[in-house]
């Protein structure tokens, strides 16, 4: 997960009901972010969950390099964010997102939002084997 604001982060934490079996990275920048990914010891995600609007890189930033960097091309990676602008949803896909949520401002609805995007990404969805 890559979010600025720490607030949100746990949040989405406790609303993915994270396991003690589940390994979660967390970077508050896309600078840090870029450092996780690109660390050879580190295993590759599953799923990067990233905010659009962050200070000094933003999402759209990260996730051009997320792309950019040949071992990571093909993990998903979902936007996680505020706005649900038009203009940000459509460059977000157009910079390669795989999918775009607008994080619900009611606890409620943003726990049954990230407990989708765990079912979907987690359990549903296949794709190949990137280790």
């Amino acid at each position: 997960m890559i979010d600025d604001n720490p607030n949100d982060v746990e949040l989405a934490l406790d609303a993915l009901d994270v396991s003690p079996d589940t390994d979660v990275r967390v970077a508050s920048s896309g600078a840090e972010a870029l450092r996780l990914l690109t660390d050879r010891a580190e295993p590759l995600p599953d799923l990067i969950l990233l905010d659009l609007k962050m200070p000094h890189m933003d999402g759209l930033a990260v996730l051009d390099a997320i792309r950019g960097e040949a071992q990571l091309p093909d993990v998903p990676v979902v936007m996680l964010t505020t706005s649900g602008d038009e203009r940000d949803i459509q460059a977000s896909y157009a910079h390669g997102a795989s999918g775009y949520v607008v994080k619900p401002l009611e606890f409620g609805q943003f726990r049954a939002a990230m407990s989708t995007i765990k079912a979907f990404w987690m359990g549903l969805n296949r794709r190949p084997d990137l280790r």
